[in-house]
């Protein structure tokens, strides 16, 4: 998950492609740059970002089981229904379908799961989410998913730290727009006599709060 971090106006982020610059600068602490012949005494700050979490979500669909939904209530006993959800998805052209093993209905919620014989058959349902069931001369709708087994894995917290970023505090208001400012920090901590090097992202705020995310 991306973790946002709040910068705070006149503040600046820099992100070096150097990892080395960015704790160069941060050893220095002060920096006095050059904003357009105004003097500004600014200060180099190392900063953590809160708590994050990391995982992989593994999604297996089954090729055997589908859910359906919004199964109509009828005034039939539930064996009936039963069959009748069986033989319509024995006989579909729609999702091919197939010999079908298995008929879980439930009654209350109006949801069922069928399991076909063979494997495989029911990944023709996969992209048909509402499916024709003929009762009694009617025709519904029901809502077809496929069945999903999902799980995480290597699920970790860690602490954000961005060894190649550097927060910049103190810099003075200027009457000149936001964009040019950000122009002149830049070029001020690209150069190596400043104890700079190559930028890869700047963001600078003038005014108001803004929020950037930070990518692995």
């Amino acid at each position: 998950t991306k973790i946002p971090f709040r910068l705070n106006q006149n503040q600046a982020l820099l992100t070096f492609e150097d990892e080395e610059v960015a704790q160069r600068l941060i050893k220095m602490g002060k920096h006095t740059v050059n904003l357009d012949n105004k003097i500004a005494d600014v200060s180099v700050k190392p900063f953590t970002l809160e708590m994050g979490i990391k995982f992989e979500l593994h999604v297996t669909m089954s090729g055997k089981k589908i859910n359906v939904s919004e199964v109509p209530d009828l005034c039939i006993p539930e064996d009936w229904v039963r069959d009748k959800l069986e033989l319509n998805f024995y006989k579909s052209e729609q999702g091919r379908g197939g010999e079908v093993e298995n008929v879980s209905y439930d009654k209350q919620s109006r949801t069922a799961v069928i399991t076909f014989l063979k494997p495989g058959a029911a990944n023709g349902f996969v992209s048909c989410t509402k499916y024709p069931f003929f009762v009694n001369g009617r025709c519904y709708r029901l809502s077809v998913s496929p069945d999903t087994n999902v799980h995480l894995e290597k699920f970790q917290l860690y602490c954000g730290i961005s060894k190649k970023t550097i927060l910049l505090k103190g810099i003075q208001e200027m009457e000149d727009d936001e964009e040019s400012v950000q122009d002149m920090i830049e070029i001020h901590f690209q150069k190596p006599s400043n104890g700079g090097g190559e930028i890869e992202n700047i963001k600078y705020v003038s005014k108001g709060v803004t929020w950037v995310c930070f990518e692995e």
